[in-house]
C-alpha cells in the first residue's frame, strides 16, 4: 500500500472510529494506476461512510467528480435514481454483505476513469430511463434540449395532435434516446434511426423492447457518409429529420477528458478537421428526403451555425435556413433549417 493511501485510511479511521477493521477496506489494495480496491471483510460500513470513504478515494485518484460519481452509484445499489431520493434513515443502516460487495465492484470500475453511466449501466434522458454500454455515445444534457425543442415545434407546425401520419429519420441514434424521446411523446410517430456503428444499433433497439417501443421504430446499421444510395433506398420521404451529429473538430479530441477518450465511440464525436464532415452529408440527404417544407433539427458546436448557414444559402438551393436556438448556457446549439415547397 502507498504511503498516499495510508495517509487517507489513517484520516478516515479517525473520523470514523465506530467502524470495526476499517483496515480491511483495503485488504488488497493493487498497485496499478486504476487504484483496484477489494471489497472489506466482515466489516460494517453504512451506506453514509461508503460515501464519504469512496469521494475521498476518487479524490486521491483524480477521478472527476469525486462525490457525486461516489453518491450515484450508492444510490443506485440502494435500488434510487439519485443520493437525495434515499432515505436518511436508510443512509445509516450498515450495507448488506451483497450491497458492500455491489459498491467496491462498481466503485473499482469508477476508479478506471469509467463514466458513472457505464458503471451503473443506466442513464436517465427526460422522461426515460435508457440502458448504457460502452463504447455507445452517453447522452448529453444539451440533447433534451434538442428533444424539447423538436417537440416545441412540432406542435406549432401540426397542433397537439400532430397529425395522424408523421415519419421522422434520425441520424446517428447511439442509444436511441432522441428517437425514444419522440416515440414516448408522440403516438401518432414512427422513427426510421441508423448509426454507423452496430453496438449503438443494439443498445437502441435493447432499449426499444424494454420500453415498448419497438414497433413504431426500425433501426439499421448504415453509414450516412457511406452508405446514402442504401439509405435513400430504405427509407421513405420523413416529415422532419433530427441528429445529434459527431460535431467536434479534429484538433479538439485531443483535449478531451480521460473519461471519454477512454471509453466512449470516438466515431460519434470527431466530425471531421472543422466539424462538418457528416453534417454536410445530412444536408445533402435532407432535400432528397425531406417532404415539402419538411424540417432538419442539428446539434452543432457554437462555432457552426453561420457556416451552416452560409453554406446552404450558396450550395443548397434546395434547402432554407430558419433559425439558430441557444442552449441553456446561451451558446447557439441548435440549427433549424426547412426544405423549400
Amino acid at each position: 500500500m502507498t504511503s498516499k493511501n495510508m495517509w487517507f485510511l489513517g484520516r478516515f479511521m479517525h473520523r470514523h472510529r465506530g467502524v470495526s477493521q476499517l483496515s480491511s477496506f483495503f485488504s488488497s489494495t493493487s498497485c496499478a494506476a486504476e487504484g483496484a480496491v477489494a471489497p472489506p471483510v466482515d466489516s460494517s460500513v453504512t451506506a453514509e461512510q461508503a460515501v464519504r470513504l469512496w469521494a475521498q478515494h476518487f479524490t486521491l485518484h483524480g477521478i472527476s467528480e469525486p462525490l457525486l460519481s461516489s453518491q450515484y452509484i450508492i444510490a443506485h445499489v440502494l435500488g434510487h435514481k439519485t443520493f437525495d431520493g434515499v432515505d436518511r434513515r436508510q443512509l445509516k443502516d450498515p450495507l448488506t454483505d451483497t450491497q458492500r460487495v455491489s459498491v467496491w465492484k462498481l466503485c473499482t470500475k469508477r476508479l478506471t476513469s469509467m463514466p458513472v453511466q457505464y458503471v451503473i449501466e443506466e442513464w436517465d434522458f427526460r422522461d426515460l430511463t435508457l440502458k448504457m454500454k460502452p463504447p455507445v455515445f452517453i447522452p448529453r444534457p444539451e440533447t433534451e434540449e434538442l428533444v424539447g425543442l423538436v417537440l416545441e415545434n412540432l406542435r406549432l407546425i401540426r397542433g397537439e395532435s400532430y397529425g395522424t401520419d408523421l415519419r421522422c429519420l434520425e441520424l446517428g441514434c447511439g442509444s436511441g434516446a432522441i428517437s425514444l424521446s419522440l416515440l414516448h411523446n408522440i403516438p401518432q410517430l414512427r422513427v426510421f434511426a441508423l448509426d454507423q456503428s452496430q453496438a449503438a444499433v443494439c443498445l437502441t433497439m435493447e432499449n426499444a423492447n424494454r420500453l415498448g417501443l419497438q414497433d413504431r421504430l426500425e433501426v439499421q446499421q448504415l453509414d450516412v457518409m457511406g452508405d446514402s444510395d442504401a439509405l435513400l433506398s430504405k427509407c421513405g420521404p420523413v416529415h422532419f429529420l433530427v441528429s445529434n451529429p459527431p460535431y467536434l473538430l479534429t484538433q479538439e479530441m485531443q483535449s478531451l477528458q480521460t473519461e471519454i477518450v477512454r471509453f466512449e465511440d470516438h466515431a460519434a464525436l470527431d466530425g471531421g478537421l472543422d466539424g462538418l464532415s457528416v453534417i454536410r452529408s445530412i444536408l445533402v440527404l435532407a432535400s432528397k428526403l425531406l417532404i415539402e417544407s419538411g424540417r432538419v433539427y442539428l446539434e452543432v458546436a457554437q462555432c457552426h451555425p453561420p457556416v451552416i448557414r452560409q453554406m446552404i444559402e450558396e450550395t443548397m438551393p434546395g434547402l432554407l435556413y430558419l433559425e439558430t436556438r441557444c442552449d441553456l448556457t446561451n451558446r447557439p446549439r441548435f440549427c433549424i433549417i426547412q426544405r423549400r415547397a
